[in-house]
């Protein structure tokens, strides 16, 4: 017959067959039976946990290759789209392979919305202007200016704020105020000295 063995160790099997006419002989088959793989996976982050649009590096060890679903490439930066587990399966140089897992969390970016007094961030220069942003915490702005404190601006410009989530990540939005020059104004007289008698017209033109 052909037998189905499962060794948990490499073995030699003895076969003693007799013939029909009484006489018997032997024969030995050593079945190998190779370990497999000790692998270890390890994440950068340690923790796998990044937020949208971050790096993350997935690195496991003690075989010769080693192929991951979802699809990325061994010790190489990639940036996850969403959560998931990770399997990885390892191959040793013996044909021996093992799978290992590692969960991966993608945390969202936090929509940063920005309001304006007045509601369309135009002013005419000199006037006040105040930016707001909420949806995220510590809200810091480019420029100097503070979240929610009124300022005057010098010209027109895009305002940048960055914003913290509750999960650490962070997320940045723009705004533009623009600043309308004021008409320059010139005053002429007649008289051209702008001197006259008690009684006396003069004429003032504003151009």
């Amino acid at each position: 017959g052909s037998p189905s063995v499962s060794p948990i160790a490499t073995t030699t099997y003895t076969v003693t067959v007799i013939g029909t006419n009484g006489c018997t002989n032997t024969n030995t088959k050593t079945v190998t039976v190779n370990s497999l793989p000790t692998i270890s996976i390890t994440a950068t982050p340690t923790n796998a946990i990044v937020c949208a649009g971050q790096n993350l590096i997935l690195n496991t060890t003690g075989a010769n290759t080693y192929v991951y679903s979802p699809t990325c490439t061994n010790n190489t930066a990639f940036v996850p789209t969403a959560s998931a587990t990770y399997t990885v399966t390892a191959t040793d140089v013996n044909g021996c392979t093992k799978t290992a897992t590692k969960a991966v969390v993608v945390n969202s970016l936090p929509t940063i919305n920005i309001s304006s007094t007045p509601t369309n961030a135009t002013v005419c220069a000199g006037q006040s202007v105040t930016l707001n942003a909420t949806g995220g915490a510590s809200p810091n702005w480019s420029g100097g200016i503070t979240n929610n404190v009124s300022f005057i601006p010098n010209a027109t410009t895009t305002y940048t704020v960055t914003a913290t989530g509750t999960n650490g990540c962070t997320n940045s939005n723009t705004k533009t105020v623009t600043v309308y020059a004021l008409p320059a104004i010139s005053i002429t007289a007649t008289p051209a000295n702008a001197i006259v008698c008690s009684g006396q017209n003069a004429i003032l033109n504003a151009t």
